[in-house]
């Protein structure tokens, strides 16, 4: 019998902080349960604060504030997960960049509000990196490009929780996921305006590309703060 391989996820530390990127397609239900634990860890002293990067298989997610009748417009092809995060409906799967963002906001002294800006600006910077012009929008989760007759295409989800001062879940990049799975779904409840990823830009990278431009802009996440909450020295 042909035996599986399985491969070790690789982990490095940088702006303080572990990072994580696990190889394949990792399951979400396990993945919540490993976030969950590590949460727990961090509020114990006994855990790094931790970036983790993966991919998930096609599925799709409702935050707290989902309204699948209002949201679903199609049968949906793959699993439908709810889950504590805040936000509405949006889909995961292969191509898309997930980073899992467990922070302890206490110590660091940054609150929920600029922990979320900090996260919108990590990823325009990153997408910058690949002379992709992304903006916020108010009113609008996520990140959105531009497009000619005022639409704008959405390129990343965010969506956290913050449990006793510990962030957890994070944000979703587009690099090359199959755009036709956002179909049957109102991504994010939000009609008038698309989808887009970096290939549907024209943009060549891959997820190891984006992981090195997150890495390098990670101190917008953190506001130039270090784990004690002090100003680096760096900013």
């Amino acid at each position: 019998m042909m035996q599986t391989k399985t491969y070790a996820p690789e982990e490095w530390r940088a702006h303080g902080v572990r990072w994580r990127r696990s190889p394949g397609l990792i399951a979400y239900d396990a993945a919540l349960r490993a976030m969950e634990d590590h949460v727990r860890a961090i509020r114990a002293g006994e855990g790094d604060e931790l970036v983790w990067l993966l991919e998930h298989p096609p599925l799709y997610t409702a935050g707290t504030s989902a309204r699948p009748e209002e949201e679903v417009v199609g049968r949906l092809p793959f699993p439908l997960h709810v889950t504590g995060r805040g936000g509405k409906i949006t889909y995961h799967g292969p191509g898309q960049r997930v980073a899992y963002v467990m922070i302890d906001l206490r110590r660091r002294g940054i609150d929920v509000r600029s922990f979320v800006r900090g996260l919108e600006g990590w990823v325009i910077a990153a997408l910058a990196s690949f002379g992709i012009h992304a903006v916020r929008r108010t009113g609008r989760v996520g990140i959105w490009v531009p497009r000619d007759g005022g639409r704008d295409d959405k390129i990343a989800a965010i969506g956290i929780r913050v449990r006793q001062g510990v962030s957890f879940h994070g944000i979703a990049v587009n690099v090359n996921p199959d755009l036709s799975h956002y179909a049957p779904i109102v991504p994010c409840g939000i009609r008038e305006h698309g989808v887009t990823s970096l290939a549907a830009l024209g943009v060549d990278a891959d997820l190891k590309a984006l992981d090195r431009a997150l890495e390098r802009t990670f101190d917008h996440v953190l506001g130039g703060l270090d784990a004690h909450g002090r100003r680096s020295a760096e900013v």
